[in-house]
């Protein structure tokens, strides 16, 4: 008997959604990922970055049960995930992937039927409906589009309404494929606020990108995807490794290149964190010459 000895822990799962030695590759094609081990950490903003080609949009989908890995598993809270009907429904409930262009995901007549089509989906009651897209349109700062024809929204409105309908299944985990691509700076601006409140709700933003600059105002952590496999870490720590970002054929942020003049120039201490952008630059620089 073990009478007195403590059972072993249960190990944690890394994340709330996570790849464990996935590959997949599309018909008739070369891999796009092999043995790939990525985990989605509850509570952060994440950023993916790689180049056009570097197999994003097939992780996002793998994560979001889109696709099936040919080798390897998923996982949902320590569990593997099940691709049946209550295994993908069990998924989806948790995790939400909004595609780059909202035109492949956009498809009822209005915004508020749009909206609604996953909650209907899920059997729930029709108060329960209503109150869940009225929470989304309100998040996303469109509820006054609700009964507008989808076909006669802008692009930026476009993007918020797939995004809204993805919100109104309340995921824990909120996965974005380019979700700036196509807007202009102020709908670009909108975006991020409308997405740093959902980060402040409680969920998790998953966000793919080629644009470094953005990836290191926004996001709390980052993985690269380079040729020997993603990796993952704090952003700022990650987008100021040359040789990872010259592997993953990604530019130094504008941010990165600032904090190094401004260090080899005694501006800036070791460690201590650098303007991001022009704007931060510019506020910086007064109280850098008062201190």
């Amino acid at each position: 008997m073990n009478a007195g000895r403590s059972p072993a822990p249960v190990p944690r799962p890394a994340g709330v959604v996570e790849l464990i030695g996935a590959g997949y590759a599309y018909e008739d094609g070369p891999a796009v990922l092999s043995d790939v081990d990525f985990a989605v950490p509850e509570g952060r903003s994440l950023a993916l970055l790689g180049r056009n080609g570097s197999g994003k949009t097939t992780l996002l989908r793998l994560l979001s049960g889109g696709l099936r890995p040919v080798s390897g598993r998923l996982r949902l809270d320590g569990a593997d995930v099940s691709y049946d009907r209550a295994g993908l429904t069990r998924l989806r409930t948790t995790v939400q992937l909004v595609v780059q262009d909202p035109d492949d995901q956009l498809f009822a007549a209005s915004v508020g039927q749009d909206v609604s089509f996953g909650p209907m989906n899920l059997g729930l009651p029709e108060a329960e409906v209503r109150e869940r897209v009225a929470e989304s349109l309100a998040a996303l700062d469109i509820t006054a589009l609700e009964d507008r024809p989808t076909h006669l929204l802008s692009y930026g409105q476009r993007k918020r309404a797939a995004i809204a309908g993805a919100v109104a299944m309340r995921p824990r985990v909120l996965i974005l494929d380019e979700p700036t691509a196509g807007l202009d700076p102020h709908g670009q601006e909108r975006l991020l606020e409308v997405l740093d409140r959902l980060r402040s709700s409680g969920t998790t933003v998953v966000m793919a990108t080629h644009d470094v600059d953005l990836a290191l105002r926004w996001a709390d952590r980052a993985a690269v995807l380079a040729p020997g496999g993603p990796r993952t870490g704090p952003v700022a720590e990650l987008l100021d490794d040359d040789a990872l970002l010259d592997a993953a054929r990604l530019r130094r942020p504008w941010g990165i290149a600032v904090g190094r003049v401004l260090r080899e120039r005694g501006l800036l201490a070791d460690g201590e964190p650098g303007p991001r952008t022009p704007e931060e630059l510019a506020a910086w620089a007064p109280a850098a010459r008062e201190g």
